[in-house]
């Protein structure tokens, strides 16, 4: 059977199944317009750009689509092509299936635009959302909606992480989705003005192996994407405010608010620690430090050699808002960005819900897949990430509550991102992924629930979602359970169980030696080279350089 009769006409999602419908709408704001509580690394990204998920009024009529791919999609698609060729096993796997032999950019573009249109039909997939929808009324007791911001992981951009964003938003929560101008997506693009000429962000591709020359490399994309985060966080301000801010990406007039003027004062954004922050693989070490570099911005310990990312005062408004009770999920969290020797004080210190007046982790959730579980050093390090003491060679036990850690089995990098659900046989077959979309729902639940946990409101998870009820109404095994049943907590409590009550959901303990020396056994046959690592998910190993 060839490799073309397996692949659909178009890739598709399937439907949000929380209660709400989606809503989208995509910005682009000068930076001109927003404070910035730090100054600006790079004057030529004179524009921050993110896409707002968000639950919406059922449409009286039908919607137009919109498209997975961004516009222009030609170029976009030429962008992924170029991006997977930088991809050794996927390349190999692709030239075992087709007459391919040489290996460079211009073999991998002919090829996929000749002989595998599994890219060039990316054009036609739509993302199951209602564009420039009206906002639904905020179902929660303050009559605002819980954000959420979100960062994407290399290879990433705005749209790429749809479904995830687009489930919890069905749940009640906006979801913004930062789309990176520091060269880990495949291409951006920066609009001065509607209308303007845009200005291309392409990949850079830098090596996984760290040396001086890549750690300030990774710096100075970090550096982007923590002021991104900022500008970012200040736009909501406004937003919400209801002062006017100009969208160059808005087809209607880019007058004072247009579409963004239904956030106006339903957004839960100036409440100290209300915003989620999450992100995915470089994404979420994004997060990370982005909270420590605020929460720590005013401490007099720091040694001289530590170099700040991110600086804003004490008195900024993003250092009012990330604190000790902020909601946090890591997504296979890449940990090598957060080595660098000019930043590695940041890296000793603990996430801030561990200050003495803090909740511990229960604010903190990190979701691996199998492919980073059994990455041993990357494990090793993500759990002295989310630790009380980050300082220690090995997590001990915790004075404050643990976090939650979890993987679903048989999961690769790329099945918390759309791509698990758009390919999910070339997953299977180059990284051995099964049911994508039940991965990502499994994600959904234990973001919902640890947000649940700690004070937010977000609509319940459904029965069949938490798998007591299939879709024709019927039970497995017994009846469906209630929410909070025997005191553990929100109404999903079953996904933050460490005992096996979901199936192929495993935990883990940040103490645990038996998880990490069975990552441990198997790595050796999980060997990736930088070039491989960016598609498969930084599961690089130095010494395959």
């Amino acid at each position: 059977m060839s490799f073309l009769s397996h692949l659909n006409p178009a890739p598709s999602f399937p439907s949000y199944t929380g209660p709400y419908k989606v809503g989208t709408t995509d910005v682009e704001i000068p930076a001109a317009e927003l404070p910035s509580a730090s100054p600006t690394p790079d004057p030529s990204l004179s524009t921050v750009s993110f896409r707002i998920f968000y639950p919406c009024e059922t449409p009286t009529k039908t919607a137009k689509p919109v498209y997975w791919l961004p516009d222009p999609q030609q170029e976009y698609l030429g962008a992924y092509v170029r991006f997977l060729g930088a991809s050794r096993r996927v390349s190999t796997f692709l030239r075992s299936s087709s007459s391919m032999v040489k290996y460079h950019d211009h073999t991998i573009l002919t090829f996929f635009s000749r002989n595998l249109p599994f890219l060039r039909i990316l054009s036609y997939t739509t993302i199951p959302v209602i564009p420039d929808a009206k906002l639904l009324q905020a179902k929660t007791k303050t009559k605002r909606w819980p954000v959420m911001v979100f960062s994407h992981g290399l290879g990433g951009t705005k749209n790429a992480y749809s479904h995830l964003l687009g489930s919890l938003s069905s749940h009640g929560v906006v979801v913004i989705a930062a789309d990176h101008r520091d060269g880990s997506a495949p291409l951006s693009l920066v609009r001065k003005a509607p209308g303007s000429k845009p200005r291309p962000v392409e990949y850079r591709s830098i090596s996984h192996r760290q040396t001086p020359e890549v750690e300030k490399a990774r710096d100075d994309q970090l550096q982007i994407r923590l002021w991104e985060l900022g500008l970012i966080h200040e736009a909501l301000l406004k937003i919400d405010r209801g002062e006017p801010l100009m969208n160059t990406l808005a087809e209607k007039s880019p007058e004072p608010m247009g579409d963004l003027a239904m956030f106006s004062s339903v957004l839960d954004v100036h409440t100290p620690g209300s915003i989620s922050w999450s992100g995915h693989s470089f994404g979420a070490a994004t997060v990370v430090q982005l909270v420590k570099s605020v929460f720590y911005s005013s401490s007099k310990g720091a040694p001289l050699s530590y170099k700040p990312l991110f600086h804003p005062s004490a008195s900024s408004q993003i250092a009012h808002q990330i604190t000790p009770t902020s909601p946090i999920s890591l997504l296979d969290l890449w940990c090598m960005p957060l080595l660098s020797k000019s930043t590695r004080w940041l890296n000793t210190q603990p996430l801030p819900c561990y200050t003495p007046d803090g909740p511990g982790g229960k604010n903190v959730v990190a979701i691996l897949s199998e492919a980073f579980f059994k990455w041993g050093n990357n494990l090793n390090q993500t759990k002295r990430t989310i630790s009380e003491d980050p300082s220690l060679d090995k997590p001990s036990m915790q004075k404050h509550a643990a976090p939650y850690i979890f993987y679903p089995v048989s999961s690769a990098h790329l099945s918390q991102s759309d791509f698990g659900i758009l390919f999910p046989w070339l997953t299977r077959k180059a990284f051995k992924a099964e049911d994508p979309a039940r991965t990502l729902r499994l994600n959904t639940r234990a973001i919902l629930e640890v947000m649940r946990r700690n004070g937010v409101e977000v609509a319940d998870t459904s029965a069949i979602d938490m798998e007591e009820k299939t879709a024709d109404g019927r039970v497995p095994g017994g009846q469906v359970g209630q929410g909070g049943q025997g005191g553990q907590g929100g109404q999903d409590w079953k996904i933050l169980q460490k005992d096996g009550s979901v199936v192929g959901w495993v935990a883990l303990e940040l103490g645990d030696s038996k998880h990490t020396d069975e990552a441990a056994n198997k790595e050796t046959s999980q060997g990736a080279d930088p070039m491989e690592a960016v598609v498969q998910g930084e599961v690089s190993k130095t010494r395959s350089n």
